[in-house]
């Protein structure tokens, strides 16, 4: 199915990028955000380092001593997060908060002023970042040194993070939301000159239309040109055929004359035997001339253009007379129940071929009645073609039905019926055979498709 959809793989596609894109972006924003936060931090941590080195002097011991610790009550809550240190050469001083932990840097050179950053294991294991500094004191006459140290622990960092991310993820589902619609869309009106063009298509092969529409866009022109051409094509060799049928049926009539004269004259000869068998054979031959001159008319009007809107009633009642002139048509009761305002999709003299043939074989067939009446299915005519005769031998039917509907052989239907078959074949119509209420045969006429 997915190989099979234009629109699924396309939407598969862009849902894949998407998907992607947003986690790729999701990924970035969380980095950039904690790179953020990280400097936000290191800024916080040197302005407590300032602050610490500002508020160091030299007690009368001589030794290093704060005097101005860092306003900042976190440094005296115990393992609250933050801390102080001071290494000096006469012991290690640090904040309350670091409680009995000593804090272990790497041991770097450092020049005097350069604020150098670590990240260490703190109280608890819990990893520190930490801003280290160097800075000398003379005292005596003695220079001293001491290394000062703020930490803060990196928790709060991951803790900001993670409600960055709660935040963020909501965001890009919704924007995920938005940019499926609006693919969604996209995809909609771009396909839309394909849906389009298989309407157009398929109105061509039905009919409805001779030629595609040049009015699409640029990538899809190329195609509608190419189906174009081919429909021209398609369509001059349909006129080369017909003609070439239409001349070959032509051409046989001559010598179909000739054959029926010397089958005349034979008779008149004497030669009776013969000469029947002339004209049988001269018969055969023309009813199949007649048959391929109707198959190569019919087939133009059915497959090109518009199927026109022919009224039934007058059709049959046109038909009924000329059949009551017959001998045979004489004695029998023709019954039109077709309502004046019925038509039929197919042309006026293909319509006239096809009910005059059905009619002819009712009336060959019938007692005494010959019944055309025609329902409405769904919008769609159903005809039929009623009779009081012995009705269709089931054998005959099975034969019927398993050739296609095609009547060339079996109970004496003859080549009328096949030319029939072969007008609705063209025009997407079926044929169907029952028993008639009146006793005979029924034939049925729909469009293919109908029920």
């Amino acid at each position: 199915m997915i190989r099979r959809s234009l629109r699924l793989r396309l939407a598969l596609a862009g849902a894949l990028a998407i998907t992607v894109a947003l986690a790729f972006s999701g990924a970035g924003l969380t980095l950039l955000f904690e790179r953020h936060v990280y400097r936000t931090l290191s800024d916080d941590l040197d302005v407590d380092l300032r602050q610490i080195v500002g508020g160091l002097d030299i007690d009368p011991g001589g030794a290093i001593a704060l005097v101005r610790p860092p306003p900042d009550p976190r440094f005296n809550e115990p393992l609250s997060g933050l801390y102080w240190q001071i290494d000096t050469p006469s012991g290690l001083l640090r904040s309350r908060s670091l409680w009995d932990f000593a804090l272990a840097p790497p041991s770097d050179r450092l020049s005097e002023g350069q604020t150098h950053y670590h990240q260490i294991a703190g109280p608890g294991g819990k990893l520190l970042l930490v801003a280290e500094r160097r800075v000398e004191f003379s005292a005596r006459g003695r220079r001293q040194t001491a290394r000062v140290f703020v930490a803060s622990d990196l928790t709060r960092l991951r803790r900001a993070r993670d409600a960055f991310l709660a935040d963020l993820v909501p965001g890009l589902v919704l924007l995920a939301l938005v940019l499926a619609l609006a693919t969604w869309l996209q995809l909609s009106l771009g396909l839309r000159p394909l849906i389009r063009l298989r309407r157009e298509v398929a109105d061509a092969i039905s009919g409805g239309r001779q030629r595609l529409s040049l009015d699409a866009p640029d990538e899809v022109l190329p195609l509608v040109r190419e189906v174009n051409a081919l429909l021209d094509a398609q369509e001059k060799e349909l006129e080369r055929a017909r003609g070439r049928a239409a001349d070959l049926a032509h051409g046989l009539k001559t010598p179909l004359a000739a054959l029926a004269g010397d089958a005349r004259r034979l008779r008149e000869g004497g030669d009776g035997e013969v000469a029947g068998s002339l004209e049988e054979i001269g018969e055969s031959m023309r009813r199949h001339v007649e048959r391929e001159l109707a198959r190569a008319r019919v087939q133009g009007p059915a497959t090109r253009r518009g199927l026109p809107a022919t009224p039934l009633r007058e059709i049959v009642e046109a038909l009924i007379r000329t059949l009551s002139r017959t001998n045979r048509g004489e004695e029998i009761s023709f019954e039109n129940e077709i309502a004046g305002a019925a038509v039929a999709p197919i042309e006026r003299m293909d319509l006239t071929e096809l009910l005059g043939n059905l009619l002819d074989n009712a009336a060959r067939h019938a007692s005494t009645r010959v019944r055309v009446s025609c329902a409405d299915d769904a919008g769609r005519p159903v005809i039929a073609i009623e009779d009081d005769g012995p009705g269709l031998d089931p054998d005959h039917e099975a034969l019927v039905r398993q050739r296609g509907g095609r009547l060339d052989h079996g109970g004496g239907a003859g080549l009328g019926l096949a030319l029939a078959q072969d007008i609705l074949d063209a025009y997407g119509w079926n044929m169907a055979f029952s028993r008639s209420p009146l006793g005979g045969l029924r034939v049925s006429l729909r469009v293919v498709g109908s029920a």
